[in-house]
């Protein structure tokens, strides 16, 4: 594995694709001694975890198919890894994307924020380069790009799901809806409002903050005053903790908190005690809950000593199908992945099958409820 940080070592790369012509993928008939992938994650930052975690799955993935000897064409060929850190940002994220396309990458396995999946996708479309994106917002596949690919379900869904799973386990009117003001936080929380008062709850508390905020006395004071009894929020995990410590100084915490997606984290477990109850919404299911998936997590462990931290079994399958596409074209011209992804109903070694409508969305997308992360219930409707 690889990674880019600046231009000048993607002109490096390039320089070097130059000099060896069978490294230079994109119209190559015959299949090259290597085929680059590049994985686009927030890898520093408040997000490194997760990043790490998305970028784990990948390369664990991308060693065993290079042990097993990965052939296109009956030619063995090496998968290499070219990751780059998109910072959570979408202006870097854009940067990255060219640094990748300039490496001679054939697909990209990213980004994690839909902010950055979003800015970058015309970029990787430009050279029809398949983007496999773990983003939930549903404007990502709504670009109208042949390229874009959700590798699970969208917000719409768990919008959907924060509304029903609200009205039916809490006994509660009193609601305070916060959100990071990115395309994530801010649209899933504008949906969730909408169930909600479908649902006949009180949004009491209504209020947007930066995806980097820590500073929330002021608001734990106002939801103290409001009365607040259900909090639903779309902040990160390390915002939802410091929201929690301020929970504590001001003693309120007897209230029940419901978060998306970016919550359901190992580090966000350290708050499990504060409130009455930790709950998430989640398109991303436990690897525990597939049947492969405690043999994926003992491999996982052995080979980088820690835990997956959110997703990396998603990354980890979507390599797998990517491969099975670069297969099936016998070839690495990016179009023609694209175009075998399309058509492909993917085995998926962890979550079973990953297979794409014609707007590349997950067909296969559940929404999963969990409490202090135990499965409570999970539906592809709601």
């Amino acid at each position: 594995m690889r990674t880019l940080h600046s231009r000048r070592h993607a002109i490096s790369a390039m320089a070097l694709a130059v000099a060896a012509p069978s490294v230079l993928l994109q119209g190559c008939d015959s299949a090259p001694s290597t085929i680059k992938i590049g994985v686009a994650q927030p890898l520093t930052g408040n997000l490194a975890a997760l990043g790490q975690d998305l970028l784990n799955g990948v390369n664990l993935a991308v060693s065993e198919l290079n042990r097993e000897g990965f052939r296109v064409k009956g030619k063995l060929v090496t998968l290499e890894v070219i990751a780059v850190d998109d910072r959570a940002s979408p202006e870097t994220g854009k940067e990255v994307a060219r640094q990748l396309v300039d490496a001679g990458v054939v697909a990209v396995i990213g980004h994690l924020n839909s902010g950055v999946s979003i800015a970058a996708a015309p970029i990787y479309a430009e050279k029809s380069i398949a983007q496999m994106a773990i983003s939930t917002n549903p404007k990502y596949t709504q670009l109208g790009l042949p390229t874009t690919f959700r590798l699970v379900a969208n917000d719409t869904l768990q919008a959907k799901a924060i509304g029903s799973f609200s009205a039916s386990k809490f006994r509660a009117t009193k609601y305070a809806v916060v959100d990071d003001n990115t395309p994530y936080g801010k649209d899933l929380a504008a949906g969730a409002v909408k169930e909600l008062v479908a649902a006949q709850k009180d949004i009491t508390l209504r209020q947007s903050f930066d995806d980097k905020t820590r500073a929330f006395d002021d608001l734990a004071g106002k939801i103290k005053a409001a009365g607040v009894e259900v909090i639903v929020t779309t902040l990160s995990d390390f915002q939802n903790l410091a929201l929690l410590e301020a929970l504590k100084k001001v003693s309120y915490t007897k209230v029940f908190l419901l978060g998306g997606d970016t919550i359901k984290t190992t580090d966000m477990l350290k708050g499990a005690g504060i409130v009455s109850g930790l709950y998430s919404t989640s398109p991303i299911l436990d690897a525990r809950e597939f049947t492969a998936g405690p043999a994926f997590l003992e491999k996982y462990l052995a080979k980088f000593k820690l835990a997956p931290a959110y997703a990396g079994h998603y990354t980890y399958d979507a390599m797998y199908v990517l491969a099975a596409a670069i297969r099936r074209t016998e070839s690495a011209k990016p179009a023609e992945i694209v175009q075998a992804l399309r058509k492909l109903d993917g085995f998926a070694p962890v979550t079973g099958s990953m297979r794409w409508d014609e707007n590349g969305e997950q067909r296969y997308g559940v929404i999963g409820v969990y409490a202090a992360w135990e499965s409570q219930v999970r539906s592809d409707t709601w």
